[in-house]
């Protein structure tokens, strides 16, 4: 039985982080809190932590874990619209699928306070979305540079919050968090570019960035060479919101951090969920007395 902390208690924040594929870490993390009597009363995300955040908020957990659970690499690849305007994804066919899947919602719907991160492409600033749209913000969330195209929201071109707060903290207490649990995918292994991106996006994806190029008879060598694209562009942002993610985390820390470990899995590996899900909620489990003591929960 899920324990709500009670009004007496502080509020409760969970921040999930970006990380691409690790991000379904997330589930089994709000899952195994779920099972020690752990909910929170706030959430806020960044990138697929928003996605994640999203979907727990508007009811659709549920729907959103079993997808997750059930994707396969080729599934991945058909939801990949190559586009080379604004970035080799648009993103058009995987949000149609959120949008058709999960119903959206106006945030003002939402059983619990939820906020996600993007960033102003032309201004470096940090744009935290809570009004409106909850499917139109996660997009702008999500839209990793060089990989999604950015989003238009309201006068501004929107891309991945990762560039400027990679695990949202400060979010959290901005809407009114007194303990924050924060979800940070990126510590295992810190700057390490995994190559089974490129394995990942072989294939069918590598076929697809080919026609596009007008290269469908390309030279083996040519071929062979494209994904590393892709693994340059995700191993770079991940370094980057490495050092980011340290350096606001040092400043605005969380009361309980969570790091869970999957430095082996690729950015892009989307069809590790089953895995990315379980490692979750181990590292619920590693930290477990450590949450209990923040909380102030008795074991």
């Amino acid at each position: 039985m899920t324990m709500r902390l009670s009004k007496s208690k502080p509020k409760l924040g969970l921040a999930l982080g970006s990380g691409s594929a690790r991000g379904w870490a997330h589930i089994g993390v709000i899952r195994a809190l779920a099972e020690a009597g752990i909910e929170p009363d706030i959430v806020c995300g960044c990138s697929i932590g928003a996605l994640i955040g999203a979907a727990y908020v508007s009811g659709e957990f549920d729907k959103l874990e079993h997808w997750v659970e059930s994707l396969k690499r080729r599934d991945v690849l058909s939801l990949l619209d190559v586009s080379f305007n604004g970035g080799l994804i648009k993103g058009n066919k995987l949000i149609e699928f959120i949008g058709k899947h999960f119903v959206d919602q106006d945030f003002t719907t939402l059983e619990k306070p939820f906020a996600c991160v993007a960033t102003d492409l032309e201004t470096g600033r940090e744009i935290w979305l809570k009004e409106g749209s909850v499917v139109e913000a996660v997009r702008a969330s999500i839209a990793i540079p060089g990989l999604f195209r950015p989003r238009l929201r309201e006068g501004r071109l929107l891309v991945d919050g990762g560039l400027v707060n990679p695990v949202p903290v400060s979010l959290c207490r901005a809407l009114g968090a007194d303990l924050v649990i924060a979800v940070d995918l990126g510590s295992d292994r810190p700057g390490h570019a995994s190559s089974n991106d490129g394995e990942t996006l072989s294939g069918g994806w590598k076929q697809k960035l080919l026609n596009g190029l007008g290269l469908a008879s390309a030279p083996a060598e040519e071929a062979e060479a494209l994904p590393s694209l892709v693994s340059v562009l995700t191993g770079s942002l991940q370094i980057m919101q490495v050092r980011i993610a340290r350096s606001r985390l040092a400043g605005e820390p969380a009361d309980v951090m969570l790091t869970p470990r999957l430095g082996e899995v690729g950015m892009m590996e989307y069809h590790r969920g089953t895995e990315c899900i379980a490692e979750g909620r181990a590292e619920v489990e590693r930290m477990l007395p450590a949450l209990r003591h923040a909380l102030g929960i008795a074991a």
